[in-house]
C-alpha cells in the first residue's frame, strides 16, 4: 500500500475502537444462503455444479486435462453452454472444496475484477485525494467545481514539467471516485457528525406504557392558519397551541390555545385543562356527538429543553402535584414521537383546507396570501377543532389498524380511573399551578410587576421576623396569571400559604390578569416616553451642568470663607430657601449683620451670648 493510500485510509475510514470491537465481536451472524444473490448470479452458480457434480461422479482418477477433457465432451449436450475449460473447472471444484462444499463459493466475482496494472501514480493520487478532500468540507461545493479545481492544479503543475505530464481523469471517472465514497463520511464531513449519527444510527424503541397517564408528552406549535377576530374581522396571527398527548391511548388529555409565545402560562394552562373534565364542551358545543372523556393528573410528563419547560414555577408545581418531569435530550425530538405526528396529523389533516392556511416554506405559498383570503373567526375555529379531535381523531383507527384512541382510554380507564378534582381541589390545584416567585417581604408588602401587595395581618407577621433581618425576609410568593388581584405568600410560622391581596385603591387589578397588565404596562411607558419633550430636556440638562461649573469656577476665584459657628442656624432664622431670600446678609435695622460676625468672629453678637443655643430652641418648630 503506497503512503497515499494509507494517508487517504486515515483520513476517510472510521477506525474501530475497543468498545466497538467488542460489540462486532458480540454479533452473531450467518452465513450468505444462495438466494441473496441475484437470479443470474444463482444460474450460473448452479451451472458450475451441475458441472462438478456430473464429472465427479464418472471421473476416473485425479483432476487432469488427461481426464477432464473427453469427459467434457460428453457433458456438453446435456448441461448445455457454456462449457468450461479443464483448468476453470479445476478451480471451481479447489473453491468449492475448500468453502465446505456450499454452492455459494460457485458465486463469481465480479468484485474483485479490473485492470490493477494501470493504476495511476502516487503522484498523480495525491492530486485526486486532495481534490476529494475539498469535496468533504462543509461548504459543500458540488462535484463538478470540485473537478474544475482538480484540473486546474494539474495544469499548473504540468507548466513547469518537461516530460512525463500527469494526466488528469475525467469527470465520469471523477464521479465515481466520490460515489464510491462511504456515505456516512460524506454526510459526517459534509453536514454534521450529529447529521449523521441521526440518519445511520438504530433506532430502538419506548417501553410501551400500561395505563391511561403513565406518560403524557406535552409540546408547542405555531399553527399554519391565520385566524380573524370575532367582531372586527381582521387577521389575529397565527395561534400558538400546547397539547398534552397520552401515550398509552393516543388520546388529546389537554390544551392551550393563544396568540403569545410559549411561557409557563401556556403550559399551566394546558395541564390545568389535562387534569380537569372537559364538560364544558357538551354545553358549549351541543352538535359535538362525542365526549371528551380525558381527565386525571399524569405521572410523567415529557418535555423538551424550552426555557418554559426548566421554571421554577414548573418544577414546584409538579412537585407539589406528584408529575415526574422527563426531560428529552437535546435534538431528539424522535424520542417524543406521539406529540411531533400529532401536530404534523393536525396541519395535514384538519388544516388542510381551511382558506388563510399558511405554509412552512414560503416557496410553496407562490401568489397565495393567507392574510388576505384567511376567513375562519376564532370562536368557529375552537368549534371546528373540537369536533375534529373529538368526533374524528379519537374515533378514528391509526394507518396500521393498531388502535382507537377513544378506545384504548375506555379500556384502560376500566381499571384504572385517575382521581377527579372537584370542589377545594380546584382552588388548591390552581394554587399549586401558580407561578412560583421568590420575592422579599418588606415595609409596604410585596412589590410584584409594579403592584404592591400588602394586608394587615401580613404586615403583623413581619413585625416577628429576627432582629438580623432589619423587618425583611425572602419569601415563596405564587401568582395566579388569570388574576393578578392577589397573591398567596407561604408563611413559615402557619406552615401554609396566606392571600394577600393587592393595594388597589381604583380597582384596576380586578379581574386583570398578567398578560394584559404587562401589557398596559408597557403602553403606560410609551405613552409616557411619547409626551416628554427629549430635546426641551436635554437642553435643560446642559445649562444646568454649565451653571454649575461656572458657579464652582466663581467660588474658587473668590476669598476663602470662614467657618461660623452657628451659621445653619442663622440660615435657618433668615428663611433661606426657594420661598425667600437666598443669602444671610440683611440690611434690615435691628438684624444682626453678618458682615461683623465674618470680619470678626470674636465679636458677640448682641443680646445673644449663645445663637446656637437660641435658635436650637425652634428646632421643633
Amino acid at each position: 500500500m503506497s503512503p497515499v493510500d494509507t494517508l487517504f485510509e486515515d483520513e476517510f475510514t472510521q477506525p474501530l475502537t475497543e468498545n466497538d470491537s467488542a460489540h462486532v465481536a458480540e454479533v452473531k451472524t450467518l452465513p450468505a444462503t444462495l438466494d441473496c444473490f441475484t437470479d443470474k448470479m444463482q444460474a450460473e452458480a448452479l451451472h458450475r455444479l451441475a458441472y462438478i457434480k456430473w464429472i465427479e461422479q464418472r471421473l476416473p482418477g485425479g483432476w487432469t486435462e488427461k481426464n477432464l477433457s473427453p469427459l467434457l465432451y460428453e457433458a456438453a449436450p446435456f448441461l448445455g453452454e457454456p462449457v468450461p475449460n479443464w483448468r476453470t473447472l479445476v478451480r471451481w471444484h479447489k473453491d468449492y472444496d475448500q468453502h465446505g462444499r456450499k454452492t455459494t463459493a460457485l458465486i463469481y466475482k465480479h468484485k474483485n475484477k479490473g485492470n490493477r496494472s494501470n493504476r495511476l501514480q502516487s503522484g498523480d493520487e495525491a492530486f485526486i485525494f486532495d481534490a476529494i478532500k475539498n469535496f468533504l468540507t462543509p461548504l459543500q461545493p458540488s462535484i463538478a467545481h470540485v473537478h474544475q479545481l482538480y484540473v486546474d492544479k494539474i495544469n499548473f503543475e504540468n507548466s513547469s514539467i518537461v516530460g512525463n505530464k500527469i494526466k488528469a481523469i475525467s469527470y465520469r471517472c471523477f464521479c465515481n471516485r466520490i460515489k464510491k465514497l462511504p456515505i456516512y463520511q460524506v454526510i459526517n464531513k459534509r453536514n454534521s457528525v450529529f447529521s449523521a449519527k441521526v440518519e445511520f444510527q438504530a433506532i430502538g424503541a419506548h417501553i410501551p406504557p400500561s395505563r391511561i397517564l403513565e406518560r403524557v408528552e406535552i409540546d408547542h406549535t405555531i399553527l399554519d392558519l391565520i385566524l380573524l377576530d370575532d367582531e372586527l374581522l381582521v387577521p389575529l396571527g397565527r395561534p400558538c397551541l400546547t397539547l398534552l398527548v397520552d401515550a398509552y391511548s393516543r388520546c388529546a388529555v389537554g390544551y392551550n390555545l393563544c396568540f403569545h409565545q410559549p411561557g409557563y402560562e401556556s403550559v399551566r394552562s394546558a395541564i390545568f385543562n389535562a387534569i380537569m373534565r372537559k364538560e364544558y364542551v357538551k354545553e358549549k358545543y351541543p352538535l359535538i356527538e362525542n365526549a371528551w372523556p380525558c381527565y386525571g393528573k399524569p405521572e410523567t410528563l415529557v418535555v423538551d429543553n424550552g426555557v418554559e419547560f426548566w421554571s421554577m414555577s414548573l418544577a414546584e408545581a409538579c412537585r407539589e402535584l406528584k408529575i415526574n418531569i422527563q426531560y428529552n435530550p437535546v435534538r431528539k425530538p424522535w424520542l417524543k414521537p406521539l406529540i411531533e405526528r400529532m401536530f404534523g396529523t393536525i396541519n395535514r389533516k384538519l388544516l388542510e383546507s381551511i382558506p388563510g392556511k399558511t405554509f412552512s416554506n414560503i416557496l410553496n405559498r407562490a401568489h397565495y396570501n393567507p392574510q388576505k383570503d384567511a376567513v375562519m373567526r376564532l370562536s368557529t375555529f375552537m368549534e371546528v377543532f373540537h369536533q375534529w379531535l373529538l368526533d374524528v381523531y379519537h374515533c378514528e383507527s391509526d394507518t396500521r389498524l393498531r388502535y382507537i384512541p377513544n378506545l384504548a382510554w375506555e379500556n384502560s380507564f376500566q381499571m384504572f380511573p385517575p382521581a377527579a378534582i372537584e370542589g377545594k381541589d380546584i382552588a388548591d390545584l390552581e394554587t399549586k399551578l401558580s407561578i412560583s416567585i421568590r420575592r422579599t417581604h418588606r415595609r409596604g408588602g410585596i412589590y410584584l410587576n409594579h403592584l404592591r401587595y400588602d394586608s394587615d395581618e401580613f404586615a403583623f407577621y413581619r413585625g416577628n421576623y429576627p432582629y438580623h433581618s432589619k423587618g425583611k425576609n425572602k419569601v415563596l410568593v405564587k401568582l395566579n396569571p388569570r388574576d393578578i388581584s392577589y397573591i398567596f405568600v407561604f408563611m413559615n410560622e402557619l406552615q401554609a400559604y396566606l392571600r394577600v391581596p393587592c393595594i388597589d385603591t381604583c380597582g384596576y387589578t380586578t379581574g386583570l390578569n398578567l398578560q394584559q397588565h404587562l401589557i398596559n404596562s408597557k403602553l403606560h411607558r410609551d405613552f409616557i416616553s411619547q409626551q416628554m419633550d427629549v430635546e426641551s430636556l436635554s437642553r435643560v440638562r446642559v445649562y444646568i451642568n454649565q451653571r454649575i461649573e461656572r458657579e464652582i469656577t466663581e467660588v474658587r476665584q473668590s476669598q476663602k470663607h470662614t467657618r461660623i459657628k452657628g451659621i445653619n442656624k442663622i440660615a435657618q432664622h433668615q428663611g433661606l430657601g426657594s420661598q425667600a431670600c437666598t443669602t444671610i446678609v440683611s440690611d434690615t435695622p435691628g438684624v444682626i449683620k453678618i458682615e461683623d460676625v465674618v470680619l470678626n468672629p470674636n465679636v458677640t453678637p448682641p443680646e445673644a451670648d449663645d445663637w446656637d443655643d437660641l435658635i436650637s430652641d425652634l428646632d421643633a418648630f
